[in-house]
């Protein structure tokens, strides 16, 4: 029968580097792993740097948002007033010169009832 292996104490996570390997793993690695290590840790640390910068950024424009939120409705409102100035005299304008022309239709009308009344009586 055969002995199992012994299950290491500690496993290292997928984002941890390791530079120094145990004495006894050492000769079951290759001769090329410290070079590596070496290239490997840069990489990692800016992976990680990376991570954190986009939570940082994440978070700050989250605070951020409502001052957002309200410096752009504010901005909206300075650029669309003119133009909502604009079309209200238009719209304005247009509606008093279709009320003025109903009304004065409807007095005609009215006069032209009065005359007939007035003749046929």
């Amino acid at each position: 029968m055969t002995a199992e292996p012994k299950k290491p104490q500690r496993v290292p996570t997928l984002t941890e580097v390791i530079i120094d390997l145990p004495a006894d793993q050492s000769s079951a690695a290759a001769p090329s792993a410290p070079a590596r290590d070496a290239q490997v840790a840069p990489e990692t640390l800016m992976a990680e740097a990376l991570i954190q910068e986009t939570r940082i950024v994440s978070k700050v424009i989250e605070r951020l948002q409502p001052r957002i939120d309200v410096l752009f409705e504010h901005r909206l409102r300075e650029a669309l007033a003119p133009t909502v100035a604009r079309v209200y005299a238009a719209l304005a304008d247009d509606v008093r010169k279709e009320l003025a022309r109903k009304i004065r239709e409807a007095v005609e009308q009215a006069v032209n009832e009065e005359m007939g009344r007035h003749r046929g009586a």
